[in-house]
């Protein structure tokens, strides 16, 4: 257990270098009328961007556009980086005291935050699955990006938590046929707890009408750009950081008319931007959560003070995870 924070102060973990971090003690502002004070019961760690954050392989042309919510410092050091926090409402408005929330917010025991920024957990969702919200919210961006169509022919490459979660929102349309690709055989099992067909790359259904890649591979991207039907379109979900990466546009891409989008979660969709806030879809991820089938998704927990060491062996991939969930 983590001691608790005197008052005024709480504790935060901050990246400090590439591949280094540390818990800080931090100010603990008292909330204004339109606040809340929240005691953190769990945070989830990226394996995303929040990673790529971590090694210091933030692109300095982006640096600015990555900011999350709640940053403190700037990339790519010292900086307070996170944004999948649940915790009870302490301080705050009638109706949130003492209930569970949802914040955009980075790994802390205790933080201030605009109620606008609290997120409701229904009493149908377990404080642990809510960590989930933020990257439901992602996988909800690209299914409105996409915009599926009845019997279309869908391919997901990349079976790490965005694609599993973005193939299990799709299992929910009529679609023709569906498929999570990955070259790990060890993601089959996970992908029939979520009753998705899976398939490795050289195995995979072509003639796709929609590509989704969440790979961030430069050999994904080539499978996905291959597995499309005539006049297919390939929604990219991945983000690279500073590796470069190469895109096969010879060959037949023109002769096909094939198309790539970008899907990145700063921005609603844009077919839905007119008619939806952010708030609004982090609403609907928060309602998805009430299936349990989302628990698979869960694959390992440590204590708060463990996490400079937990997101040390992430980096390194001594330490495996869909997402790993810190307990405070």
């Amino acid at each position: 257990m983590v001691a608790n924070s005197l008052p005024g102060t709480a504790r935060a973990f901050w990246t400090v270098g590439p591949g280094q971090g540390e818990l800080r003690t931090v100010e603990l502002p008292a909330p204004g009328p339109d606040e809340a004070l929240v005691r953190t019961l769990h945070t989830g760690i990226s394996r995303g961007t929040e990673m790529l954050v971590y090694k210091d392989q933030v692109p300095d042309a982006v640096q600015d556009l990555m900011r999350c919510p709640f940053q403190e410092g700037e990339l790519p050091a010292p900086v307070k980086y996170g944004y999948l926090a649940v915790g009870v409402v302490e301080q705050g408005p009638d109706g949130l005291l003492g209930r569970n929330v949802f914040c955009l917010h980075p790994h802390q025991d205790r933080f201030v935050a605009p109620v606008e920024a609290l997120i409701p957990v229904p009493d149908g969702v377990p404080a642990a699955r809510a960590v989930l919200t933020g990257m439901v919210e992602t996988a909800v961006n690209a299914v409105w990006e996409a915009g599926p169509r009845l019997s279309d022919r869908i391919a997901v490459i990349g079976g790490g938590i965005v694609g599993l979660l973005v193939a299990a929102l799709l299992k929910r349309f009529p679609l023709g046929r569906l498929q999570l690709i990955d070259i790990d055989p060890g993601k089959a099992d996970t992908a029939a707890a979520l009753g998705l067909d899976f398939a490795a790359p050289d195995e995979a259904a072509g003639d796709c009408d929609i590509v989704i890649h969440c790979s961030a591979s430069q050999d994904g991207l080539a499978t996905g750009l291959g597995l499309l039907g005539d006049e297919g379109e390939l929604i990219e979900m991945s983000w690279y950081g500073d590796h470069p990466v190469q895109v096969p546009l010879g060959g037949a891409f023109h002769a096909r008319r094939l198309s790539i989008r970008a899907s990145q979660v700063g921005a609603v969709a844009a077919a839905r931007r007119a008619r939806r806030t952010n708030r609004d879809r982090l609403m609907v991820a928060m309602a998805l959560l009430q299936d349990p089938v989302f628990d698979v998704l869960l694959t390992g927990s440590s204590s708060f003070d463990e996490l400079p060491d937990v997101m040390r062996r992430l980096a390194s991939g001594e330490l495996g995870a869909l997402c790993h969930v810190i307990d405070y």
